[in-house]
């Protein structure tokens, strides 16, 4: 399982350089990155100075890094139904099919709560709000799950967008509320022309969809696998806007160990610039106030726009000092100067003999949540129903493989011989 480096703030802060430099720093030192961005302004591939897409994109000029802008918007059909048409099919105004004469057969209490109710989602375009958040987070969890990635780096949303989702759960269940109790207006008389199933369907698919949101909220809590650091500017908006952040993050258990104040006034003699950087100096001393068990790094204004490989080297060199190729162990390694991280590879292979031992790295997972299996000679690890394709050096059955989890790594045994 990856490392998720999660980046976030408000707009404009320079979350996308910081993500970017990051990504390449880590990849310079051996590892094997996947840099996400859910910014539909496609800001990491004009950061990068490459055009990067919805699958795994190698970075031409940094071996082991890829990117991937994500586009949920494209997914939202195929993970949960709308509910417009099942809103009007609940007394509309159009034909039978829309239920229109059970809208005027209810009395008129019950159908001014359906009215009500159903004026929230006005058209079948409309899906239940954060769902797009929902979508990204679950399609990065798959990656994260991977185990063939060490870093997953995600230049998240703005911050709003971030908690939003984190709070999704609780909307889900209001929302399922709110049809149930549609139902139960619409009552008897909808069941008797059309039956339960629908409506039944609809609960399930928000209740699982629902489950799956709080996995995803697990792991982003899970200390193990993921670190939150926000980015801001040295000015009161941007400050205050952190501070709140960190609150919000806070109750969602969701570990913040690092904050980057981007875009300090570098020291000159001259009176306007020194009062402006004091004025800023005085507000990062209050954040270090607030903050006192985070770490508060500072990165100075640059006297040009960070674009391309080169500048982004830079930046990193000055977050996390010179690269240095790490060593092939699973690790814990700790990696940074002025921001810190602690990475374990995901994967690591030997040959010992006639043996191939994979070692996978699952923090906090149990045994139950593991399968095992293979097809046509390919291995396959399940992680919570989702599987991944193991690389093996010669095709395998699963019944020869010895498998043993212990201290968060999953060892797999293959045999090099023939049956």
């Amino acid at each position: 399982m990856a490392r998720l480096l999660l980046f976030g703030g408000k707009g404009g802060v320079g979350k996308t350089t910081t993500s970017a430099a990051t990504a390449v720093w880590l990849a310079d030192s051996g590892l094997r990155v996947l840099l996400v961005s859910s910014d539909p302004a496609h800001s990491t591939s004009d950061s990068l100075g490459v055009e990067i897409g919805s699958q795994p994109t190698p970075i031409e000029g940094v071996d082991g890094l890829f990117g991937l802008e994500m586009d949920p918007e494209s997914k939202i059909s195929s993970v949960l139904p709308k509910l417009g048409d099942m809103m009007n099919s609940m007394g509309s105004s159009g034909g039978m099919g829309g239920l229109g004469s059970l809208s005027m057969m209810l009395d008129p209490n019950a159908k001014q709560e359906m009215d009500e109710m159903r004026s929230e989602v006005q058209t079948s375009d409309m899906v239940i709000p954060g769902l797009d958040e929902a979508l990204a987070f679950d399609e990065l969890l798959r990656h994260v799950e991977d185990p063939t990635w060490d870093v997953i780096v995600f230049d998240t949303a703005p911050t709003g967008h971030t908690l939003r989702f984190l709070s999704l759960p609780e909307l889900i269940e209001s929302w399922s509320d709110r049809i149930i109790r549609m139902m139960r207006v619409s009552g008897g008389l909808r069941s008797m022309l059309f039956g339960r199933k629908e409506s039944e369907s609809m609960k399930e698919e928000l209740e699982r969809f629902r489950r799956r949101v709080l996995h995803v909220r697990r792991v982003l809590s899970n200390e193990e696998i993921t670190s939150f650091t926000l980015v801001t500017i040295p000015e009161r908006m941007g400050i205050n806007e952190t501070l709140r952040a960190h609150t919000s993050l806070l109750e969602y258990q969701l570990p913040v160990p690092n904050c980057l104040v981007n875009r300090v006034t570098p020291e000159f003699d001259h009176p306007f610039l020194e009062n402006r950087r004091n004025a800023e100096l005085s507000r990062i001393g209050e954040l270090k106030d607030e903050l006192q068990n985070v770490e508060i790094a500072t990165m100075e204004l640059m006297d040009d726009e960070v674009v391309g490989l080169d500048a982004l080297r830079g930046v990193g060199e000055e977050l996390y000092g010179k690269v240095k190729i790490l060593d092939d162990s699973l690790g814990p390694h700790s990696v940074g100067s002025a921001l810190k991280h602690s990475i374990h590879r995901g994967m690591k292979r030997e040959i010992d003999g006639d043996i191939e031992r994979i070692f996978l790295h699952y923090p906090g997972i149990q045994r139950d949540e593991l399968s095992l299996r293979s097809d046509d000679g390919v291995l396959y690890v399940g992680l919570n129903g989702r599987e991944r394709a193991v690389e093996t050096k010669i095709p395998t059955k699963a019944s020869r493989v010895k498998a043993k989890l212990e201290n968060d790594v999953l060892q797999l045994d293959i045999p090099l011989t023939e049956e």
